[in-house]
């Protein structure tokens, strides 16, 4: 199932005009030397950006990070109140979720653990004798979360979107990409070094001496290697229609013949006929590789996995080596403090137990009926746009407007929400209950194959500070978590809301138009409902796209990939432009009153620049070039402003300034 993620977020400081009213963006951090032509995302934010300071446990800073951080504290408080209560009725919501959080808190008792949790599993992988009893053993393990080398999924069918499917993806390396093994230039190699490094301390800390824990890991890397080779790159896995190969057991056993599928499958607790298997060159190279390469180098390489798997939840020795090998992809200079890392684990596994804490606590009614509100007219917005489009025939106009108002709307918290009856949770024992946790995510995947999809469920948790769009359930989810200040605020006017909220929905919206959610049809199924002319003109645009990314420079010399981005892109583009439509049906849109100085169009469009305001480290910025479908901020802002009309109009620009793009050359999708 394919999750369009929607990134960063901002808090800005509230400034005062002459009537005392509340600006909702930050003046003080604009750099009006810079012409809102020439760089508008540094003309918004270039102040802040030159004075702004990175938190050494962080890996950037600004509008995402700071909202991050208030709203963790606002679940900190629920934690704290809720573990410090030790009378709860035994399996209640509030039992579950104050002990959990407990057991992650109490550091002492881990710390007297050591690596005590390791090794039974540790035990079973030694007295493996061959590929056939480890590939059981994993079998046997994925019911509890520890399995390995098989990446297990189960959601909807693509080409039948009511009904649910196993799926299996490319799994098998560390490294970020598949590249990572095989650039040759010095900071690559380091990462291969370090890697190496990583593994045979792992090795050390769960008593391997020295010499055998380095050859190991050497051993570990040249494996990670060879699998790397069978990966698809980044660019590759967006390709919906390569990442779809539902093919049945039978035939799935003559192409990775090594691999007992059936004797798998029953053991996970399933005896389904067919998967989605969505990089097949992957288990083809598994099948080959587990009896090429010498058992004790795959014992090895699955010991390594289960301990990095699992180094969070062990003594500080295990979580200080974890991250220090993490600080290679982010720069950070410490760890969080271990009640944001608690807050955030107890929010990601017991999900729904906390979160409806958190909307009864946080969440007003009125903000979600005012969502409701910008959401239709936003979904209005769109609707005229398509009907304008000058390259797109009638026919296909009509289905992409089946397609628009089909969308499921999904805003603030889900309307079913999940137990955890069968999970037993304890104060004293963290890592015992993250595999409670795991059976039971186990147990209600593996119901869900073959029966129909249930639409009622989310991705990400109510308090998540993001949003996305799912193709199959053609859906756009809005968490409560981004539903605050600065992206949304019910008393701000509609120039901040409509630049911030409202090109969110927007870029949402978009991505079920982009080059991947446009080949999803309106009830969620991988189905071509174009005509082949217009298929071609929407291609020959997005290559547009592609081309004026691929020319943004980061750190010196590292170009954006448009191709990589395209999706993000196209949502950014299509986003700006039908938030602004929207905000112009409104009494503020039609006006030219100006509050603090600036018109309601400057307003929106510093609204929206703002949102973007983050500063990233070196290494952050390297690793999201290689694998982040979303562009760098600055992008973000200056490649949707340098297509869009309205924006040339609002701060004057023309040619001789440097975002300034040939009316010909201006993307005009959405």
């Amino acid at each position: 199932m394919k999750k369009i993620a929607f990134i960063a977020l901002v808090a800005f400081a509230a400034c005062k005009t002459k009537t005392d009213t509340k600006s909702y963006f930050d003046r003080a951090g604009m750099d009006t030397t810079i012409h809102p032509g020439d760089n508008f995302f540094q003309y918004a934010n270039g102040t802040w950006m030159k004075n702004a300071k990175i938190p050494d446990d962080q890996s950037g800073w600004g509008s995402f990070y700071t909202l991050y951080d208030e709203n963790l504290a606002k679940l900190r408080t629920i934690l704290d109140e809720t573990a410090a209560k030790t009378d709860h009725p035994k399996g209640s919501a509030a039992q579950k979720v104050g002990d959990f959080y407990a057991s992650g808190m109490d550091t002492t008792g881990i710390e007297k653990k050591g690596f005590e949790p390791l090794k039974p599993m540790l035990t079973k992988i030694d007295a493996v004798k061959d590929y056939k009893e480890l590939l059981q053993l994993l079998a046997e393990s994925e019911v509890n979360g520890e399995g390995d080398l098989f990446s297990f999924y189960v959601g909807a069918d693509e080409r039948n979107s009511a009904k649910n499917i196993l799926i299996l993806s490319q799994t098998g390396t560390t490294l970020p990409e598949k590249d990572y093994y095989t650039k040759r230039d010095s900071i690559t190699k380091n990462f291969r070094s370090k890697l190496a490094s990583h593994a045979a301390k792992y090795f050390e800390l769960t008593g391997t001496d020295a010499a055998k824990a380095q050859k190991n890991a050497a051993q570990i890397v040249a494996l990670e290697t060879q699998i790397a080779a069978s990966h698809l790159t980044p660019v590759e896995q967006r390709d919906p229609i390569k990442n779809y190969n539902k093919i049945s057991i039978a035939e799935l056993q003559k192409r990775a013949p090594n691999i007992m599928w059936s004797t798998m499958l029953e053991k996970i607790g399933t005896k389904t006929d067919s998967i989605n298997v969505a990089q097949p060159k992957y288990y083809e190279a598994l099948s080959s590789l587990l009896a090429s390469q010498p058992i004790d180098v795959w014992k090895n390489k699955v010991k390594f996995d289960y301990i990095s798997a699992k180094a969070g939840l062990l003594s500080k020795a295990f979580r200080d080596e974890r991250f220090a090998f993490n600080q290679l992809f982010s720069g950070a200079k410490k760890q969080e403090d271990r009640w944001k890392v608690m807050v955030n684990r107890t929010d990601a596994n017991l999900k729904d137990l906390l979160g409806e804490v958190y909307v009864q606590k946080y969440f007003p009614p009125e903000a979600k009926k005012r969502m409701d509100e910008l959401v239709n007219n936003l979904q209005q917005a769109f609707k005229a746009r398509i009907n304008k489009l000058d390259w797109m025939s009638d026919s296909t106009k009509t289905r992409a407007q089946e397609k628009l108002a089909a969308f499921l709307k999904k805003i603030g918290y889900p309307s079913v929400w999940k137990k955890y009856d069968d999970v037993t949770i304890t104060r004293d024992n963290l890592f015992e209950n993250m595999r409670q946790i795991a059976a039971h995510d186990h147990k209600e995947a593996i119901a869900k194959i073959g029966k129909a999809v249930d639409k009622t469920e989310w991705q990400m948790t109510p308090p998540t500070v993001n949003a996305y769009y799912n193709p199959t359930f053609n859906e756009i989810v809005f968490p409560a978590g981004i539903l605050q200040f600065p992206f949304f605020d019910l008393g701000a006017d509609d120039a901040i809301n409509y630049g911030g909220i409202g090109m969110v929905i927007g870029h949402e919206m978009t991505h079920g138009f982009d080059d991947q959610g446009r080949q999803y049809d309106a009830v969620g199924n991988l189905k071509d409902w174009w005509t082949k002319t217009d298929g071609d003109k929407f291609k020959q645009k997005a290559d547009g796209v592609v081309a004026q990314y691929n020319n943004y420079v980061v750190l010196d010399s590292l170009h954006v990939n448009g191709s990589l981005t395209l999706g993000e892109n196209l949502a950014d583009i299509g986003g700006l432009a039908i938030a602004y439509d929207a905000f112009k049906m409104t009494k503020q849109g039609q006006s030219s009153d100006k509050i603090d100085g600036f018109t309601p169009d400057q307003r929106f469009f510093l609204g929206f620049a703002q949102v973007w305001k983050l500063i990233n480290r070196p290494e952050t910025m390297r690793t999201r070039i290689s694998i982040d479908p979303h562009s760098p901020e600055e992008f973000r802002v200056n490649g949707p402003v340098a297509n869009f009309d309205p924006f040339y109009a609002a701060f004057g620009v023309t040619e001789k300034h440097k975002l300034y793009r040939k009316p010909a050359d201006r993307a005009k999708i959405w």
